[in-house]
């Protein structure tokens, strides 16, 4: 069967909200969408925590190893820090907005949600994939060690942990001690835009090995050969669908409210991407030949 990866336009259109997608074009766009909200003062520790992450997954922070992950690297936790701008200007577009330190904690709880995949300077053994299963923890666990550095107290430190926890597929959202709806809502975006940004990334498909590879050496069980993880994702995102509902109480929805009011584009975009990702890999699995590479036009 010939496989023709399918058509771009809205995906594409994603891609190019952000004129430029390195870390520093990010950031900007962040800052951008965080001022329509807030004084610009209020974005420093934003701007000085992604400083601070940067140098750590660059190898440059002390006491660790650079980040040695390709699924779980620094563009991932730049995308998930853009997805939550989104997700929180949709939200305080519709509703009385976040407090501004709320709102501050949120941006820095994408940053350092996926820390716990960098190994300490002593652990040379592997890579950070070892750490699949529980890299939320050892997430909240860097943070508590480093909150001087990153000028955050205990309060913050009890919200910002309480937010990452939210990433934990695994986690009951009910027994997170939050405090007040709004943190809540906060830890209910940080969690949805993890996974909307992931896998609507227009290389998901070809990162898909990645994952495998950290899924195998975190010694997740299921995934034995590499086309084990292109017929997981199509169940993965059947079960997604139902989390973002049911137990992320469907924040997603707040894109919509971004891109229409920013860019004047009533669509979710991400959810579209998605979709369309989702789509194709069925048609992989169709096809049902596992030298399944040369069809992800993107693979180098």
């Amino acid at each position: 069967m010939a496989l023709n990866q399918s058509n771009e336009t809205g995906n594409v259109q994603l891609a190019q909200l952000v004129s430029d997608p390195s870390p520093d074009g990010i950031i900007k766009e962040v800052k951008k969408i965080f001022c329509y909200h807030y004084p610009q003062k209020h974005y420093h520790s934003i701007e000085q925590s992604y400083w601070h992450v940067r140098a750590l997954y660059e190898g440059e922070f002390p006491g660790y190893r650079a980040c040695n992950t390709k699924y779980h690297d620094f563009s991932h936790s730049m995308d998930t820090l853009l997805a939550s701008a989104r997700l929180m200007d949709g939200y305080n577009l519709v509703n009385t907005p976040f407090p501004v330190d709320l709102s501050v904690k949120l941006m820095v709880s994408s940053l350092l949600h996926d820390t716990g995949y960098i190994q300490e300077a002593w652990d040379v053994e592997g890579t950070g994939g070892k750490y699949t299963t529980t890299h939320v923890a050892r997430s909240i666990q860097f943070l508590s060690k480093n909150n001087e550095i990153f000028r955050i107290g205990a309060d913050g430190v009890r919200t910002i942990g309480n937010m990452i926890w939210c990433t934990d597929l695994n986690a009951k959202i009910g027994n997170i001690a939050f405090l007040g709806h709004e943190e809540k809502t906060a830890g209910l975006i940080l969690g949805t835009a993890d996974l909307l940004c992931q896998m609507s990334n227009r290389a998901y498909m070809e990162k898909l090995i990645y994952l495998f590879e950290e899924f195998k050496e975190g010694g997740v069980p299921g995934f034995d050969v590499e086309y084990d993880i292109i017929r997981k994702t199509v169940d993965f995102y059947g079960f997604m669908k139902v989390r973002f509902v049911e137990t992320l109480s469907d924040v997603r929805m707040y894109a919509q409210n971004h891109f229409m009011n920013r860019f004047s584009i009533d669509h979710n975009l991400y959810r579209e991407a998605i979709e369309r990702h989702i789509a194709y890999l069925r048609e992989i699995i169709k096809d049902g030949n596992p030298d399944f590479r040369k069809k992800f036009r993107r693979w180098n």
